[in-house]
Order: structure tokens, then C-alpha cells, then sequence
């Protein structure tokens, strides 16, 4: 009785060369593979104040995590001694957030508007409880004032979401800051008809 033939076969790796191939040929400029890398913490100060000092990096909704950095932010400001000097502060965060937003996508890869920079959450969070009373503090209105962003953040009705056709740094900005403009709008309305 003829005995079966039994076939082996060997798995030889490929050749160093060709792991260097396969490796060049994978995008390597998105935000997560940069992150991975570890060179995502030598990328310079724009971009760690773009992402909101790597908070930025969290996998899961960084967006929702800038926005929550932005309530000390609001906080801070709330306590500066009249609405001018507060409406100069948020002013004055919206100018410089533009070229640091810039120079970070750009060290990113080049992306539009890179997920992991926040700092246009930050301050459109910021803008949201600008004039609300959070002194002492009223956690229904910083909850309210939070949801309210998100959902504008999120859904970007028009004309919010014209706004990311803005060239660099401005469009990365300018939806949040609009979108924390309705936020706060709806905020008041809240406050205003003694619902909060």
C-alpha cells in the first residue's frame, strides 16, 4: 500500500529590502501613525497648543475632550473684572490660535483640519459661556453651555460648515468659533426664560 506523500512547506520572511518597500509605500502623515511613532512629541510647541497639550491624542472623540479643556478657559475668563476684557481675551485666543492651527496641520501631514487638534474646541467652548453667570459655579449652565456646543460642533448647520472652506488656520477656527456663537445664543435664550 503506496504510503501518502507528505509536502512541507517553509515560510522564508521577506527580504529586508522588500519590508523597506512595503513600509514606504504606507501613508505615513496621518495624525494616529505620527502619534504612533513617538515623533509626535518632538513636532514643536504649535503643535502641542494646537492639541491642547496632546490632549488632542485621545483615540476616542478628542473633539469632546477639547471642548471639556475649554471650560477652565471659560472659567478663567469669567473671573477677569469687566465683558470687555473678556471679549479682548477670546479675541486675542482667535488671532493667535489661527497661525499656531496652521503651522500645526502643517507639521501633521498637511491636513485640512487634523482631528487631533483642538484648540478651535478650546475656545469655541470658551465663546459658548462667554457672559453666562458662572459665578459661583452653576454646573447646569457649564452641562447646558457644553451639550449646546457639541451639538452645533457636531451637526455644523450652515452656515457653520462653510466656514472649514477657509483657507488653513482659519478655517480650522472659524466653524468652532461661529458654532460657539449659536451655542451661546441658545445658551442665553435658556438663561433668559428661567429655564436654567
Amino acid at each position: 500500500m503506496a504510503k501518502p506523500l507528505v509536502r512541507l512547506r517553509l515560510y522564508l520572511p521577506p527580504h529586508p529590502s522588500s519590508i523597506a518597500d512595503m513600509e514606504s509605500s504606507k501613508p505615513s502623515n496621518s495624525p494616529q501613525q505620527v502619534a504612533g511613532s513617538g515623533s509626535f512629541f518632538r513636532m514643536g510647541p504649535a503643535v502641542w497648543l494646537a492639541t491642547g497639550g496632546w490632549i488632542g491624542l485621545i483615540p476616542v472623540a478628542p473633539g469632546t475632550f477639547g471642548s471639556l479643556l475649554g471650560l477652565p478657559l471659560a472659567w478663567g475668563m469669567a473671573l477677569l473684572p469687566n465683558v470687555g476684557l473678556q471679549a479682548g481675551a477670546l479675541i486675542a485666543v482667535f488671532i493667535v490660535g489661527v497661525p499656531i492651527c496652521t503651522a500645526a496641520a502643517r507639521r501633521m501631514g498637511g491636513l485640512k483640519d487634523p482631528g487631533s487638534i483642538v484648540l478651535d474646541e478650546v475656545l469655541g467652548m470658551a465663546i459658548t459661556l462667554f457672559m453666562a453667570p458662572l459665578e459661583p459655579p452653576r454646573f447646569a449652565v457649564f452641562f447646558a453651555g457644553f451639550l449646546l456646543f457639541r451639538l452645533f460642533d457636531v451637526v455644523k448647520p450652515p452656515p457653520i460648515k462653510y466656514l472649514e472652506a477657509l483657507p488653513n488656520g482659519l478655517g480650522i477656527m472659524a466653524d468652532d468659533c461661529l458654532a460657539g456663537v449659536f451655542a451661546g445664543s441658545c445658551l442665553q435664550l435658556l438663561l433668559w426664560s428661567g429655564r436654567l
